[in-house]
């Protein structure tokens, strides 16, 4: 499932609004702005659904905001590296991501593309560099958007308020694609927000995260706070401007 917003920007962009609230050119607006103008890249996500054992919900959301941060956090994404300027130009235009899933063959041929495969609990996700919106990888193109509508056997345990947690909207029904792509933006506006040392400690960590749907009075209290919060630009199964993510990162806590 696709997924484009606009979240704010990183040591890593020219630009300086990293509190993901809307400014002057922040890319939260759903109108259109000045990252409309440049080329457009979107991330890749491969999700392995097997018929047999399709991996849980929440283990997926969780897998899929990890590899994101995994990409980013990567040296191939730093300084000169192989990935860092496609990273750049990424970041600089709208923020894509596409969520498709493989399973078999299918699986196989994606694991042998350049990319880093994220292993959850029952999930398996592979991330790759950004690639132009209408340029993709053959064997990437190929791969499914639908069918990412996946389940969680128990309801997950409650999340440690000591670690971070990517909090979804209670009132908005997402596929499990469209999810994992919000999780992703959640957790890159999270990275972008923190000092370089919390971003070491947290990749030094292995980037422990949970994913949770929020309470509804809660999640009024969580979009006041002040948290990084993505707004989704409405281009797939939501309406413009909706409010979808707020990452709740210990060390971005105010009080």
């Amino acid at each position: 499932m696709s997924s484009d917003q606009t979240p704010s920007a990183s040591p890593d962009s020219p630009h300086d609004d990293r509190t993901g609230r809307a400014g002057q050119d922040s890319p939260f607006r759903s109108e259109r702005t000045p990252r409309d103008e440049v080329p457009q890249f979107v991330l890749p996500l491969v999700v392995r659904v097997e018929r047999a054992v399709p991996p849980a919900r929440t283990d997926a959301l969780e897998t899929a905001a990890r590899a994101v941060l995994v990409i980013l956090s990567d040296e191939r994404s730093q300084g000169e590296g192989a990935w860092a300027r496609v990273i750049r130009d990424w970041q600089d235009a709208r923020i894509r991501k596409v969520v498709r899933r493989a399973r078999g063959a299918e699986w196989r041929r994606a694991e042998a593309l350049p990319g880093i495969t994220v292993t959850g609990k029952s999930a398996e996700v592979r991330v790759f560099p950004p690639v132009p919106l209408d340029g993709w990888p053959k064997d990437l193109a190929r791969l499914q958007v639908s069918g990412t509508d996946l389940d969680d056997a128990e309801p997950p345990v409650e999340a440690d308020a000591t670690a971070p947690v990517l909090w979804l909207n209670p009132g908005l029904e997402m596929s499990a694609g469209k999810a994992m792509a919000q999780a992703g933006h959640g957790a890159q506006l999270a990275w972008w927000a923190l000092p370089d040392e919390e971003r070491a400690a947290w990749r030094d960590a292995g980037f422990p995260l949970a994913v949770r749907t929020a309470d509804p009075s809660h999640w009024a209290e969580l979009t006041s706070s002040g948290l990084p919060l993505v707004k989704d630009a409405g281009f797939t199964e939501i309406a413009p401007g909706s409010c979808t993510v707020v990452a709740d990162h210990p060390a971005l806590r105010h009080g």
